[in-house]
């Protein structure tokens, strides 16, 4: 990212560039920065946009050779190809020696960095990846997002947000605009603010289910599940999430007993620390054994709705119950 910035900050860019990485929120805001600095008057006429799986790469290889019409540059943007996992080749062969007039920019969610157009723009223009952010950068955006509407908020509100809303910035970003209208007149946000108007990420829903699981509440768990279905989460939504979320509780608990410090081991898994301290006391109401049988229960579960036509909503609740007992 920094690279990329100086780039911008100093006017002089890349052939090519590739933006990619789970975090949608920097991925989208860099995008944007980098297209207002190629295209400082919205040039429409030297721009072009392709999207989806079914791109014709022939067809953006032709507008790549076409010269800019009284412009410094043609600028090409390529979103959602897929291309960065297969089928990059015609692409990658181009970049090798691409048109100077042309800057081309791949935005990606996904990529394997073993396929030769990732490798390519790497070593011809620049790849840019946007990751996950650290809770303590979290924590100044969010001071940084609050001050510049002139307000304040308190430590204590600003770790509710986190928990509510994990660490996904689109989501954050969504909350505090709420927080900002529902705060209009006042200087400050509160932690019942917070409290009173962010929405619980469903992460976080499934998360208080599995705890109330670990704590033998069984009809609260229950409870939970169905409260999840009526804000219209399919059972098979919520069963990836129990997996994944036993999953990264067997991780935390085999780390912990190889003797790994709680700070290693959010490093370890990619966890904020104040995420990973909530799945370690989460983790230590299951034993190990239990949890790695709870992963096999969601496989199975998963292959009775889609192998033996289990009814999807009854086999996640019979995976509530049996390891809520």
């Amino acid at each position: 990212m920094q690279q990329l910035a100086q780039d911008i900050a100093n006017n002089t860019y890349k052939r090519c560039y590739l933006l990619h990485g789970d975090e949608d929120y920097l991925r989208k805001q860099y995008k944007d920065k980098l297209l207002n600095a190629l295209m400082p008057d919205g040039d429409t006429m030297n721009f072009n946009k392709y999207s989806g799986k079914d791109i014709n790469v022939g067809e953006v290889i032709d507008q790549a050779e076409t010269m800019p019409f009284f412009a410094d540059r043609r600028v090409i943007l390529i979103e959602d190809s897929g291309m960065c996992k297969g089928g990059g080749e015609q692409l990658a062969s181009y970049l090798e020696d691409s048109a100077e007039s042309t800057v081309i920019i791949i935005n990606e969610s996904d990529v394997d960095k073993r396929s030769r157009l990732f490798k390519v723009v790497s070593s011809k223009g620049r790849a840019c990846e946007f990751v996950k952010q650290p809770e303590e950068t979290l924590r100044k955006w969010i001071l940084g997002r609050v001050k510049k509407e002139n307000k304040k908020i308190d430590i204590r509100a600003v770790e509710t947000l986190l928990e509510r809303t994990g660490t996904d910035m689109t989501t954050i970003n969504t909350e505090l605009e709420k927080l900002f209208t529902y705060t209009l007149h006042k200087d400050a946000i509160s932690d019942t603010d917070v409290r009173e108007i962010v929405t619980v990420s469903t992460g976080s829903r499934v998360f208080d289910m599995i705890s109330a699981m670990a704590e033998k509440k069984q009809a609260q768990a229950l409870q939970m599940y169905h409260d999840l279905l009526e804000h219209k989460e399919t059972p098979f939504g919520v069963l990836a999430l129990i997996g994944r979320q036993f999953n990264m509780m067997l991780q935390i608990k085999e780390l912990k007993e190889e003797g790994f410090g709680s700070r290693q081991i959010a490093e370890k898994t990619g966890l904020a620390p104040f995420i990973e301290q909530k799945y370690e006391r989460q983790a230590a109401g299951f034993k190990a054994e239990r949890i790695r049988q709870a992963l096999e229960a969601c496989v199975r579960a998963d292959e009775d709705v889609k192998i033996r036509s289990v009814d999807p909503k009854l086999s996640v609740e019979l995976l509530i119950i049996e390891y809520s007992c």
